[in-house]
């Protein structure tokens, strides 16, 4: 009997993760108490930083809630910080929390207008190379102003719904609804294998085309990413100091971004170029067609109702009309109230996309609070802000991009920035200097972060959908397509930082 428990229990713990996996954490928690009364407190907080990030960069493996909540909890009881420090981590960074709270969850009311959107322009336009240059920066509008996890929800909708369509006319059978691709193949008739094959390269290229553009646009605005309205309110930036601070860094790097989506397209290289076979094209025309004959007075009136409050959002964050989370919260209200969404579980749904992400993000701000009560990051810092002044916005760019590719870039830019206006107030640096460090930091942790999933949370939700088996998209993949991207944006972004920062 204790056998089988012992075994239950092991099995139980992290789930379905590797027994490799497991082990490593169950190491790093025996190591970090070793660690503490041997190398002392200094070291043992370096340790607990490269754990965390094991547990960022392994994030399929193993969501890393779980692996880093315990690492968290472990270095709180070993005294290493304190959980006032984390509440008034948390606290600080409140309005961060609000916004993946009721953000996230409001523009989930809106995908119908959303899907409707893509859904035209991938149907509408012939040349690939301006589909793709299309979905990019309507991608890269849209996450500017809204979100980039949602706008990346709603290019896997529209690739899963078409990429169902188109199979069930290959084969005649649907997709399960876990959305994996459960002998996929083997029910798809040979004469449309092809077509398959090509239409699988066609979304890849596409999908991955938006998902840089939400990178794009993301870096741009307060609200673009998460980081970036922590560090707006860490600097007291409004959204359009945010916009015109950034803005000779943002502006070079999205016209590059877009010139390197034509470039890829045109030379068809690091898995660009597919085109959409005419026989799928017809296919997922005809359904459409279908689709818009069902359409009634209520549908047309839902579209109206998420374009109005569509307006109502971009006026309300560009005018800065109140914290950016209760913002998403009147987008909520208005959208079920006036689309008649009025039943709990209806709700309920909205929120599991961004809930878990915001607490992944509370014990974040732990390991933040580690880093603080231990000084971990003082060194580093210190280095850099010996510097020529001249020399620092691009060292820090450097050193949030290198870090962002194999970490997290919101966990990069709490650390960061918090140890910047650290130093402006105990008046090492000048507010202009500040202000210049946070240009640096923003844009660091955005930019270069494409280079692999574990950097962009959209690139990881679109790692872990149910559309990337489907279209063969696995990590190593999704890292050579990348890679020219990050070339640009990492080097064009490094230049702008160098010459105008």
């Amino acid at each position: 009997m204790t056998e089988t428990t012992s075994r239950a229990l092991w099995t139980n713990f992290l789930g379905p993760s590797p027994g490799w996996y497991k082990k490593t954490i169950v190491c790093f928690l025996l190591l970090n108490p070793l660690a503490l009364y041997t190398l002392g407190p200094f070291v043992t907080g370096w340790f607990l930083i490269a754990e965390f990030i094991f547990t960022l960069a392994l994030a399929l493996r193993c969501y890393p809630l779980q692996p880093g909540g315990l690492l968290a909890i472990e270095a709180i009881l070993l005294g290493m910080t304190s959980p006032e420090m984390v509440y008034h981590e948390a606290v600080a960074n409140f309005e961060v929390i609000l916004l993946l709270m009721f953000m996230v969850a409001g523009i989930y009311f809106m995908k119908e207008l959303l899907l409707f959107v893509f859904t035209r322009i991938l149907l509408n336009v012939r040349s690939k190379i301006v589909l793709s240059l299309l979905f990019s920066l309507v991608a890269a509008v849209l996450s500017a102003f809204l979100d980039a996890l949602t706008v990346t929800a709603v290019l896997i909708s529209v690739g899963v719904g078409f990429f169902s369509v188109y199979h069930k006319v290959a084969s005649g059978k649907q997709l399960s609804h876990e959305g994996h691709d459960h002998s996929v193949d083997d029910s798809v008739q040979e004469v449309n294998r092809k077509d398959l094959e090509a239409f699988r390269a066609f979304l890849r290229s596409l999908l991955m085309h938006g998902a840089v553009g939400t990178a794009l646009g993301g870096v741009c605005t307060l609200v673009g990413e998460p980081q970036n309205l922590l560090i707006a309110t860490v600097a007291g930036w409004s959204f359009a100091e945010f916009f015109v601070l950034m803005a000779p860094v943002t502006m070079p790097v999205l016209a590059a971004g877009l010139a390197t989506c034509v470039l890829l397209e045109w030379s068809g290289r690091f898995g660009y170029g597919s085109e959409l076979p005419d026989n799928v094209r017809q296919v997922l025309i005809d359904f459409q067609a279908t689709e818009e004959t069902q359409r009634n007075a209520r549908t047309n009136a839902r579209l109206v109702v998420q374009a109005i409050v569509a307006a109502i959002l971009v006026l309300g964050l560009a005018f800065h009309l109140a914290a950016v989370g209760l913002i998403g919260l009147m987008v909520i209200v208005l959208l079920t109230a006036f689309n008649g969404v009025v039943e709990e579980h209806q709700l309920g749904h909205a929120f599991e996309e961004a809930l878990p992400f915001t607490a992944l993000l509370v014990v974040f701000f732990a390991i933040v609070a580690v880093i603080h009560e231990q000084h971990l990051f003082t060194p580093v810092i210190d280095a850099v802000l010996a510097m020529d002044s001249s020399a620092r916005p691009p060292m820090f760019f450097l050193a949030n991009g290198v870090l962002s590719m194999i970490s997290d870039n919101v966990f990069v830019a709490t650390v960061y920035i918090n140890e910047v206006k650290a130093a402006l107030d105990a008046g090492t640096i000048t507010r202009w200097e500040f202000d210049h460090l946070a240009v640096a930091i923003n844009t660091g942790t955005n930019l270069p972060s494409v280079a692999t999933p574990n950097g962009q949370a959209a690139f990881l939700f679109l790692l872990t959908s149910a559309l990337a088996p489907l279209i063969r998209l696995s990590y190593g993949r999704m890292v050579i397509m990348a890679l020219p991207y990050t070339l640009v944006l990492g080097g064009v972004g490094f230049a702008c930082v160098a010459l105008f920062v």
